[in-house]
């Protein structure tokens, strides 16, 4: 008689957990590449830029000292006093060093941080679309995603709808997740939205965490407020940011959780149970990213607002697409219900032939990852500025032949 060995009997938890999708959709990309096909991706969300050199020679250096053993679990003291001396310098948020811990990667800061202040029934309102990995870390502590659906404006993207997220909010909702400037969305939220969630978290005594990862992805003007930029934050704010994009660091897995000085000092008891320390030669590579010459960052970010304006003026007036100038980070999440009702594909059946057929990936909405996302897909910019070109104007011309189809 066969036993089910005990090696399969996972926790019950992982039947809730969702993988990224993007990554399985990258995958596919791959393998048709490896077949002679050529595939444009606007599927990651990683500059196509190599980590600047200054950086690159920081961690040389550290590796040619020596620098490679076991560091502080926070951090080492010039890298925390980098992130408060960059945050204090840009929102006068008055940050200290013994606030910051430093993370593998802004995953691991939401991961922490959700797992400090979670507790089992406790309810999370998430605004559709996400990121996926907020609901799944809060369902990993026994919390439940509240998903609260954005307004979609034609023309303009995505706004909050604040009422909705206000009345979401119930005797169980410990926790309200911001990302800002938004994935998948590419908006930036503005100021007065960023002061009315604060008032909801005031009044009804509920914690923020803000994500922040592309606050320095801003175009034409947009005007972006952090949540540390408030006196009180330290009462609401469990603040996420990293390296990987504003650096292109992406594989150098480093982050940054910023929360009130008696809470940091007992997360850092359950990092150190997680990961130990950040890399060592990664965190001196932090430094010189902070602290050093900004001028590469300030070119990719012109780079990606002049690849924005070509990607909306290749598909606004493409039919079935609602199309709209991202405002930040470097994602268009266009609205294509009309394409889907006029030739009866879901939002996987149209990635999927536009992929096939056609040699340009996208990313369902569905991966990002409720209701909303079925009438949408994203479009990562963040690859060269012909590509961008190229592969809009494929999708634009795909849109025009399958509108012209007769009507299933």
């Amino acid at each position: 008689m066969s036993r089910e060995p005990p090696s399969t009997k996972l926790s019950p938890v992982m039947d809730e957990i969702i993988g990224e999708t993007a990554f399985a959709y990258l995958a596919v990309a791959r393998k048709l590449r490896e077949e002679g096909k050529r595939v444009i991706s606007f599927g990651i969300g990683q500059p196509d830029y190599v980590t600047p050199s200054h950086i690159r020679e920081a961690a040389k250096k550290a590796l040619d000292e020596g620098f490679t053993g076991y560091t502080e679990t926070a951090g080492i003291p010039e890298l925390r006093e980098a992130i408060a001396w960059y945050l204090n310098s840009r929102y006068g948020a008055g940050v200290t060093p013994s606030e910051v811990i430093v993370t593998t990667g802004a995953k691991t800061a939401i991961f922490i941080g959700m797992a400090a202040y979670l507790r089992p029934g406790d309810e999370v309102v998430i605004p559709d679309p996400s990121y996926y990995a907020y609901a799944q870390v809060a369902k990993l502590f026994g919390a439940r995603p509240v998903y609260v659906p954005m307004r979609f404006v034609e023309g303009e993207g995505f706004r909050l709808d604040i009422e909705a997220i206000e009345n979401a909010v119930t005797e169980r909702t410990r926790m309200i997740v911001v990302n800002n400037p938004h994935n998948p969305t590419g908006n930036v939220f503005p100021p007065d939205q960023v002061e009315a969630l604060l008032d909801i978290a005031r009044r009804k005594d509920l914690l923020i965490l803000s994500d922040e990862i592309y606050d320095n992805f801003l175009y034409q003007g947009a005007t972006f407020k952090s949540f540390l930029s408030t006196p009180d934050w330290r009462d609401h704010v469990v603040y996420v940011n990293g390296f990987s994009k504003t650096f292109s660091m992406t594989g150098w897995r480093l982050g940054y959780l910023v929360v009130r000085e008696e809470a940091a000092k007992r997360i850092v008891d359950l990092a150190v149970t997680v990961y130990s320390c950040p890399p060592s030669i990664a965190q001196k590579a932090g430094v010189a990213a902070l602290k050093g010459d900004w001028s590469p960052v300030r070119e990719m970010i012109q780079e990606f607002e002049a690849r924005a304006k070509i990607l909306y003026e290749n598909l606004k007036e493409a039919p079935g697409i609602e199309a709209y100038m991202p405002e930040g980070a470097f994602y268009m999440f266009p609205r294509v219900a009309r394409l889907l009702e006029k030739t009866g594909l879901n939002i996987e059946q149209f990635v999927e032939k536009l992929l096939y057929e056609e040699g340009v990936l996208v990313l369902p909405g569905t991966s990002f990852p409720e209701k909303i996302g079925r009438e949408h897909v994203r479009i990562s910019f963040a690859t060269s500025r012909s590509e961008v070109a190229e592969g809009s104007k494929i999708i634009a011309a795909y849109a025009e032949r399958l509108w012209k189809q007769p009507t299933t």
